[in-house]
């Protein structure tokens, strides 16, 4: 069963298989037991494996155990749940915030449950699947908006005057470019339009804005955005994800988002793991100060060899390659050079716009950043990459 269609993937250069991962000190990782520098991380603050998130995990498992037994509704709210929802409306300055299991959890529970028959989405083309597949699970008429563009997001709001309510979506970092959403603009047009606004801020929590809150921050808007969703498991280097508005969003979420209420609660470690991150965010800027340095001294180091990254503004810095099977070969050259940076190809990206994804964190050393540029410019002297 499936031999067909796993023939056909592999005839695209489209399978996939997993690498596996053991860590070794600081940004290295050991596969197949040779160590070499992680490029493809999301763990922006290298905080997934610091001694303040292990300590308080741990301190959490001995009083609490481990897994929560129930969800949210049933029995398995327990106080480190209400603890950091808590906590997380007060980092995001707004009312009130609501745990999910995942980033993907979040918007396929939130999406459909706040927008339904009559009502219209404008979504980003490059929103994250977790996106795409929230706007399919509503029941609410789906408009896709060409990337960033702000006249048509209005164009689309004019015509759709009638629709009961009109929800715009979208990435505040987007995951496979990088660059941010415009979000002045978008707030601007649903204060003019009455249109709701949500942003997935799963690659800028932590890593944007003075103390790290993500795009609103970022951008001056405190208070002027509807909807905030974010991941632990990014640059929190934790696990799950959050929804912070105003109460009224919060409550109506959680008896209504399906996503939550028939998921087991996340265990109570994960929550302890997750305060002592936002305690490291507060606390401790040279994480992000550090993240940035490197980002930018990369970044500089890439343009330099004539490599083209796309329109990157952040930690995400795409390499574009054009086909599947170029960005594949590329991606196993990096890794024989001691470079773990994994390819991206379709239908995560758009066909012909194969890429190395690469990703800078504040573990990285200026080492490891001159190691991979390295690798890279022999990449481009010997046409691997254009």
């Amino acid at each position: 069963m499936f031999e067909l269609e796993l023939s056909q993937i592999e005839q695209k250069g489209l399978r996939r298989r997993l690498y596996i991962t053991e860590p070794a000190e600081g940004s290295h990782v050991l596969i197949n037991s040779k160590k070499v520098i992680l490029m493809c991380s999301n763990d922006y603050l290298g905080l997934a494996n610091h001694p303040k998130l292990r300590q308080s995990a741990r301190e959490a498992m001995e009083r609490y155990g481990f897994g929560s037994g129930a969800s949210r509704l049933i029995s398995g709210t327990g106080s480190l749940h209400c603890q950091l929802e808590e906590r997380l409306a007060q980092f995001k300055e707004t009312e009130a915030a609501l745990l999910f299991n995942s980033g993907y959890a979040a918007n396929i529970g939130v999406i459909p449950a706040i927008a339904t028959n009559g009502d219209v989405i404008l979504s980003d083309g490059l929103n994250h699947a977790s996106i795409i597949d929230g706007c399919r699970l509503s029941k609410a008429q789906v408009h896709v908006y060409r990337h960033k563009d702000i006249n048509q997001v209005e164009a689309l709001l004019k015509i759709n005057a009638h629709a009961r309510r009109r929800l715009i979506v979208t990435d505040g970092v987007f995951s496979m470019d990088g660059d941010i959403a415009p979000l002045p603009a978008l707030v601007s047009l649903s204060e003019r339009y009455d249109a709701m606004l949500m942003v997935d801020d799963a690659h800028a929590t932590g890593v944007l804005g003075p103390g790290g809150r993500g795009t609103v921050e970022h951008f001056g808007l405190t208070g002027r955005v509807a909807i905030q969703m974010g991941t632990l498991g990014k640059a929190l280097g934790s696990f799950g994800a959050y929804v912070a508005g105003d109460r009224n969003l919060v409550d109506y979420l959680l008896n209504s988002a399906r996503s939550f209420i028939f998921s087991t609660a996340l265990p109570p470690a994960v929550c302890a793991a997750s305060l002592a991150a936002l305690d490291i965010v507060e606390q401790e800027p040279d994480h992000r100060n550090n993240l940035w340095a490197n980002r930018n001294r990369f970044m500089q180091g890439l343009k330099a060899i004539g490599i083209n990254t796309g329109d990157s503004e952040s930690p995400i810095i795409p390499i574009i390659i054009g086909t599947s099977e170029k960005a594949m070969h590329a991606s196993s050259r990096l890794l024989d050079s001691g470079v773990f940076a994994t390819a991206i190809r379709p239908p995560t990206v758009a066909e012909g716009a194969a890429r190395i994804r690469t990703t800078i964190t504040a573990l990285h050393t200026t080492m490891d950043i001159d190691s991979a540029l390295n690798a890279f410019a022999e990449l481009k002297q010997t046409g691997c990459i254009g």
